[in-house]
């Protein structure tokens, strides 16, 4: 090496190559802490509450058909078009004064041929008469369509984007809902599950690699999931 590319090397190319190899390693610090930190939050965030939003209608459709729905569709059906009942308490069995008024107005009902089938009906009437003034206790079942009654404080609820994994491209949730014996007793189960290799799709793919693996290392679901076919959990999702 001639003394001119010699020094041309020590004091240009060499600090060059320094400064390239601290910003190398700077970048790839920068690049983990942003995927810890931010890229990957930021999208489980996302999926978690697509997750309980399956959960929360999961629930509904268990209480208004007796058993989880296998698929989507026919949970965005039910959504759309189902309904389900609620019930209005008013008053507290606590409330002595509430407890003397309902008594004595159920026995002027009654007196009037109010039937005990109708009765509740009736005194939610008598309530609505008095602007809720008159002190009651009663409680009114009635039945109301899924979609008036679920994520009405959600104004960002889409139920068609119910079936698709967030930042995936268009991968679809997995779900299944099956009925088995528990200890003797058949339960209704459900799972659905957002897999990191879909959720994470686009960041750094070594990253990405690794979490998964970290995750079948210690033998856990790589991924995002809530409830269980395999071991009941009452519905609980893997983040929690």
């Amino acid at each position: 090496m001639g003394p001119i590319i010699k020094k041309i090397f020590t004091f240009l190319l060499l600090p060059a190559a320094i400064v390239a190899l601290v910003y190398l390693n700077i970048e790839s610090v920068a690049v983990d802490v942003r995927f810890k930190d931010q890229d990957k939050p930021s999208r489980e965030a996302v999926a978690i509450q697509r997750l309980k939003d399956i959960r929360t209608l999961q629930e509904a459709h268990k209480n208004v058909k007796g058993y989880y729905s296998a698929t989507i569709d026919s949970l965005q059906i039910f959504y759309n078009e189902g309904a389900m009942k609620v019930v209005l308490q008013v008053g507290s069995e606590d409330d002595s004064l509430a407890v003397a008024n309902t008594a004595q107005l159920k026995k002027q009902l009654k007196a009037k041929g109010v039937k005990d089938k109708d009765m509740a009906a009736r005194l939610r009437d008598e309530y609505n008469k008095s602007n809720g003034e008159l002190k009651l206790v009663f409680a009114v079942e009635s039945e109301v369509l899924v979609k008036d009654t679920l994520f009405n404080n959600r104004p960002d609820f889409s139920v068609d984007s119910l079936a698709f994994i967030p930042f995936s491209g268009g991968d679809s949730i997995q779900m299944r809902a099956e009925v088995r014996e528990v200890s003797g007793v058949k339960v209704p189960l459900f799972e659905a599950k957002i897999p990191y290799e879909s959720l994470l799709r686009g960041l750094n793919e070594q990253l990405v690699v690794n979490t998964i693996a970290e995750r079948q290392d210690l033998e856990l679901y790589p991924g995002l999931k809530v409830g269980d076919i395999e071991k009941p959990n009452n519905n609980a999702g893997n983040w929690e």
